[in-house]
């Protein structure tokens, strides 16, 4: 793909810059639409394994692409599922380490962790480890997550943010049953152009979107 992988986009300032608010909430439906596509729309349905930054290529356009199938899994109904741990660490869905069951949820998982890569601008490591203690995060100002190389959002792109950060969040849930879909988080997500009724994302925390 012509602009390489978004981790390396993400990492070079110049390219980070050229990845606009719109433009990145736009990588955020575009992998969401391809997930649910994997997820809903085959038979049997696929299951990546491996979704990281590394996994989404872009194109000229900074559309984003879904690469690297060599870990995928095909979802028989037949089957117990289990697994192999696989992915690429800090993106992997904790409930791997101790069931070694794979399911949808696993890519739901890291979906949430890349969307909220793209909005921050790096691997949102400490914020993860936060977000699953509770430890301070309850409290942390939601504009204190975005990416500092961009420009203050436009009050429409503020709205697109918001709902991607509260799906984000959504995915993040430690028990798998209480993740939603792809094909909710799809939906959700392509809704982004209705206006929410809520205050500036400098006003608003954590806690009140989750």
């Amino acid at each position: 793909m012509e602009k390489g992988s978004l981790f390396c986009a993400l990492r070079d300032d110049a390219h980070a810059v050229e990845l606009d608010w719109s433009k990145r909430v736009n990588i955020v439906k575009g992998i969401s639409h391809a997930l649910s596509y994997m997820h809903h729309d085959c038979a049997p349905p696929i299951v990546h394994r491996d979704i990281s930054s590394n996994n989404i290529l872009l194109n000229s356009e900074m559309e984003a692409f879904v690469a690297d199938f060599g870990a995928s899994r095909l979802l028989e109904p037949d089957s117990s599922n289990q697994t192999i741990v696989a992915g690429t660490c800090g993106y992997i869905a904790p409930e791997l380490a101790y069931t070694m069951v794979v399911s949808e949820k696993c890519d739901v998982y890291s979906f949430g962790v890349v969307a909220l890569e793209i909005m921050m601008g790096s691997h949102p490591g400490d914020f993860l480890s936060d977000f699953r203690t509770s430890r301070c995060t309850p409290n942390r100002m939601l504009n204190d997550l975005l990416d500092t190389r961009l420009p203050r959002p436009t009050r429409q792109q503020e709205h697109d943010i918001v709902l991607i950060l509260r799906q984000s969040f959504a995915c993040l849930c430690s028990n798998p049953k209480f993740r939603p879909s792809m094909n909710t988080l799809c939906r959700e997500i392509s809704q982004t152009s209705k206006m929410l009724k809520a205050n500036s994302i400098y006003t608003m925390s954590v806690e009140q979107i989750c």
